[in-house]
């Protein structure tokens, strides 16, 4: 039955018509029958239910190519491999001599599938990827309901990706959606937690919502991922089902890695319970099998009593240390539960052991970074995953804010221009979090050492300027939360193997409502030299703050000179008075670094000068907004306007916290 559903929605337009003909129309509980049996048919269907797919464009091959050969051998090899007992399967054709040409590929069959069926859906799927949908592109993952086929010419194997997504949901209604939303949160939570432990990594759940209706949840990894990565991926797909959550009876989310679906009917074979009944003839037994039995069963209750004290009390001191973090945080970061938010920490939960032997007990030697707020430590999981740990300082009242935001916020937010928060560690008085490792570190690095400098060229640092900016827009406008940084500077970006800009520290970070534009705080928190004038001198902060600091950001990189301390040159009390200078002497390459000089076009380098002028510029709403800063950064033909004078100095405030070693960091700001 490939259109059950488009069957089912027939129906259900004749149901709805069928009052006005005259005819009694269908009954709630008619619409949940019809569906259960059109379910039915539907999972025993030999063809397989189409969901999506997705194309890369970034690379293609030609007809009767070497890649295409390898390609046609993988999904011939996948397909004759899904006869197999296993859900999975993974497999590379190609030379190691020539990567390019090489094909790397997988299935995923739901775990509840018989070996038919499972062949049946790979089968249809190594067909249709390459005749219907993506006939020429290295790289490309379709989904049906019951199963997912991969290829791509890098090697994704043991990776975790959620990149490409897609959400999908039920067409009708829940009643109860908030209690609904509620449930299915709390079933899939655990429900994921027990796949990530498993060697198949699938599981599944049902819970009753209604006296005749039934909650189904399912989830899933490719086996080749770590569990760590498997519950990290689940989760993932779970927080943004949470965040898109549109009332609807079911709903799915497909990630190259994993997948989650919820649904009122059955949408997977259950597992009947077998038991298994007595021999002929054996019923009963001897005495002393009997006290065998009773003594060992005995045993093993004790031992369960004793485990789950012990679990309870761990838990407990966990659960403390968490509802310390959860409580007070402060400046809209509880948009959502209390509840939820909890749960975000639990499930991105490390133990501390298990961080402490990354990074070798925080040795020294293992120390890649040090803030105002603690240290920053290398570590390497059993795994041989490489990640960076920020461990607070345990004195510092300021550190425990930061923390709090940090860990809520960034673990909602998912874009390639921002850092990846992995996990947090909570501990008694320790709080740790755990990121993804930036080899290449931070952009300070690169800016102010002419010799690191020196490594770079003008497309590499324009490449990063405009990484920056999408984040930046990322945060401002295309997440579901609008974000203000309030604390962008080159110490918080980071950069990965390929220099790829990754705007990181979210302590400082706000939320603002959907229509709120600008806020004012008593507390001005930030760094010196990157803080927006009305911010440094009133409190408020608006995203055009965030536009000020990038401004500042990018005068710094093409000029190589820090704007705070800039009153040591004989130049001007700060760059960017000096870069208004030049730029109304008409004399504005004289700001370029003599090194970026050898490898831009004058033209492109003037361009961004002048964006970065504008950015600066004095009153807030002069400035551009950052989707106006990109669309202007990647296209020569949109004419600029002219900037007015940018804020020369904040040299009124004074400083009453304490500075970082290398950056003036400041918690506060009061006049003189």
């Amino acid at each position: 039955m490939v259109l059950t559903h488009d069957i089912y929605l027939r129906l259900l337009s004749l149901s709805s018509t069928s009052t006005n003909m005259g005819i009694p129309s269908f009954s709630f509980s008619m619409h949940l029958v019809l569906l259960s049996i059109l379910t039915s048919l539907s999972l025993t269907s030999e063809a397989a239910q189409y969901r999506y797919h997705f194309c890369s464009d970034q690379t293609t091959f030609s007809p009767n190519s070497t890649y295409q050969s390898n390609l046609n051998n993988l999904l011939s090899f996948l397909n004759a491999n899904s006869t197999r007992e296993t859900d999975f399967y993974n497999t590379t054709v190609g030379q190691i001599q020539t990567p390019e040409n090489t094909a790397y590929g997988l299935f995923l069959c739901r775990g509840d599938l018989s070996t038919n069926e499972c062949q049946d859906c790979v089968s249809t799927a190594t067909k249709e990827i390459v005749q219907l949908y993506c006939p020429e592109e290295k790289e490309a993952v379709i989904w049906y309901d019951e199963c997912m086929l991969r290829y791509s010419n890098r090697s994704f194997f043991s990776i975790m990706e959620d990149e490409p997504s897609k959400t999908l949901w039920n067409l009708l209604d829940i009643t109860e959606p908030d209690r609904f939303l509620q449930l299915t949160l709390g079933d899939l939570v655990p429900v994921a937690a027990n796949a990530s432990s498993g060697a198949k990594k699938f599981a599944t759940k049902e819970t009753k919502f209604a006296e005749s209706e039934t909650l189904y949840n399912l989830v899933q990894c490719t086996p080749d991922l770590s569990s760590f990565d498997c519950r990290r991926c689940l989760w993932e797909a779970i927080t943004n089902l949470s965040n898109s959550y549109g009332r609807k009876r079911g709903g799915r989310v497909l990630y190259p890695s994993c997948n989650i679906r919820y649904e009122v009917f059955s949408f997977y074979h259950m597992q009947a319970q077998a038991v298994a009944a007595p021999p002929k003839g054996k019923g009963k037994i001897s005495t002393a099998i009997a006290i065998v039995i009773a003594v060992t069963i005995a045993a093993a209750v004790v031992l369960v009593i004793l485990l789950y004290c012990f679990r309870r009390r761990k838990a407990s001191k966990k659960s403390n240390s968490i509802n310390e973090v959860t409580s007070g945080i402060s400046d809209g970061i509880l948009n959502y539960h209390a509840a939820s938010e909890v749960t975000t920490l639990e499930s991105l939960q490390f133990d501390f052991g298990t961080i402490e032997a990354a990074t070798n007990k925080f040795s020294d030697d293992n120390m890649i970074g040090e803030g105002g707020f603690g240290k920053v430590y290398k570590g390497v999981l059993h795994e041989g995953k490489e990640v960076a740990v920020k461990r607070f300082s345990m004195k510092s009242s300021q550190g425990l804010e930061e923390f709090k935001n940090e860990v809520i916020l960034i673990a909602k937010l998912q874009h390639k221009n921002l850092v990846r928060l992995l996990g947090c560690g909570i501990e008694r008085e320790e709080k740790l979090l755990v990121y993804e490792f930036m080899p290449n570190k931070s952009l300070d690095i690169f800016i102010f050492d002419p010799r690191r400098r020196s490594q770079l060229d003008w497309k590499t640092f324009y490449n990063i300027i405009s990484g920056i900016a999408k984040g930046l827009l990322y945060l401002h406008e295309d997440s579901r939360l609008k974000i203000i940084h309030r604390d962008l500077k080159p110490s918080n970006v980071l950069l990965d193997h390929d220099m790829v800009a990754k705007i990181s520290d979210f302590g400082m970070a706000r939320i603002f409502c959907e229509n709120q534009n600008i806020a004012n705080t008593k507390r001005v928190v930030g760094t010196y030299g990157y803080m927006a004038p009305e911010y440094a001198m009133a409190g408020v902060f608006s995203v055009k703050s965030d536009v000020f600091s990038f401004g500042v950001m990018l005068l710094e990189i093409i000029s190589g000179k820090r704007n705070s301390g800039f009153y040591l040159t004989e130049h001007a009390q700060t760059l960017l008075a000096y870069a208004w200078r030049l730029w109304c002497e008409d004399r504005v390459l004289e700001v370029v670094d003599n090194f970026l000089m050898e490898s831009c076009w004058t033209s492109e380098i003037v361009r961004c000068i002048h964006i970065g002028l504008l950015c600066v510029q004095e009153n807030p709403q002069d400035r551009p907004t950052m989707s106006n800063v990109v669309v202007l950064l990647g296209s020569e033909s949109i004419a600029l306007p002219k900037p007015k004078h940018p804020a020369f100095s904040v040299d009124k405030f004074i400083q009453i916290d304490k500075f970082s070693v290398n950056e003036a960091s400041i918690s506060s700001v009061v006049p003189r």
